[in-house]
């Protein structure tokens, strides 16, 4: 059962990002449908579970430890191909967005220029890639139950403290701008999306995994997991959705409502995670076409990161609101590959039993 928690909590990790954590993305996938936001966050939930399942349990079958290899074994050699430069349009398009994240998260908290954050962050991830300091990004990383803490707690604050009427609130919320057509679309879409973005972490932590049942377990705990704070993170913005309309990071806006030292603390605890998700993301990106730690990788990272900070102007919202979606229906061919391959797994599975 421990093994299984272990699991759960490391998907929730790769899966809930910074682009979560500020709420942004919640507002456009969700909120933006008001109270058909709550269907659409159950959806998304039941598709994480069963995803996260599947995902780690193909990894711990297949051992795998890069997901290149699992990917063209379940995908064949031309779907294969598609899926794999998916992955790798996804690494550095969301770290463009992280850096974006980032100037907006110090902007929005500190008043500070935008570019102060973005060259902040473009700095931070070199320094990182450089020094190697993996172990500096997992003591990062450790901040995501800071994160799940924060959530529950802006959660429950919301709903008590709610002051508008569920129509009028409905009203202000289906008035959010969102580049996608309807609710259901839009659930499926952001769990295609995260998908692609977590995919080649999950498998790899799968392959990790000797006992295939206690993979496939942890992933679908970790896949629930998502889906209560989703929904939890929906039912704040919603609550409050007429005092943080027209904000950035949402969820941000919410902890200075409760406290500013408690705004102070969320704002620090997301640009460790903005860190911590942009520095993985340049990381997977570089390694997929060049050796880390050799001197051609180095230059390889400083080139990424220019041209990165550079599309990273664009603007925070602007980027979740068209980059997101873009991915959410491209990674639909691995979803389609992620089904066909569990369904061999069942026959395969119950061949043996009949053997």
């Amino acid at each position: 059962m421990k093994k299984i928690l272990q699991l759960g909590s490391a998907f929730i990790g790769v899966i809930v990002g910074a682009g979560f954590a500020s709420g942004q993305e919640i507002l456009q996938y969700f909120t933006s449908f008001g109270l058909l936001g709550i269907i659409g966050a159950v959806i998304a939930s039941a598709l994480f579970a069963y995803l996260g399942m599947v995902l780690m349990q193909i990894g711990s079958r297949m051992q795998t430890t890069s997901h290149r290899d699992a990917i063209y074994k379940i995908s064949g050699r031309y779907l294969g191909v598609v899926i794999d430069y998916i992955i790798i349009f996804t690494l550095f398009g969301v770290g463009v967005v992280m850096i974006a994240g980032a100037g907006s998260n110090l902007n929005q908290q500190f008043e500070f220029p935008y570019f102060v954050g973005t060259s902040l962050m473009t700095i931070l991830v070199l320094i990182a890639g450089m020094a190697k300091v993996n172990r500096f990004v997992a003591i990062i990383g450790s901040i995501t139950p800071f994160l799940i803490l924060i959530v529950i707690i802006l959660s429950i604050y919301s709903v008590l403290s709610m002051d508008n009427t569920f129509t009028n609130l409905n009203s202000i919320a289906m008035e959010q701008p969102t580049t996608l057509p309807n609710w259901f679309i839009s659930a499926i879409n952001y769990v295609s999306f995260n998908i692609a973005v977590g995919a080649s972490m999950s498998l790899v932590m799968g392959g990790a995994q000797h006992n295939e049942k206690t993979a496939a377990l942890g992933g679908l705990v970790g896949g629930l997991g998502i889906g209560v704070l989703i929904i939890l993170s929906h039912l704040a913005i919603f609550s409050k959705i007429d005092l943080v309309q027209g904000y950035e990071m949402p969820m941000l806006q919410l902890a200075n409502q409760v406290s500013p030292a408690l705004g102070f603390f969320m704002a620090i605890v997301l640009f460790g995670m903005i860190f911590n998700t942009a520095a993985s993301m340049f990381f997977s990106f570089g390694a997929r076409f060049v050796e880390i730690g050799t001197p051609k990788f180095k230059v390889f990272l400083v080139v990424t990161l220019v041209i990165a900070y550079l599309l990273s102007f664009f603007g925070f919202t602007d980027l979740v609101s068209y980059f997101y979606p873009l991915i959410g229906y491209l990674g639909l061919f691995l979803i389609g590959a992620l089904i066909v391959a569990s369904v061999r797994i069942h026959k395969l599975e119950k061949e043996t039993e009949r053997q």
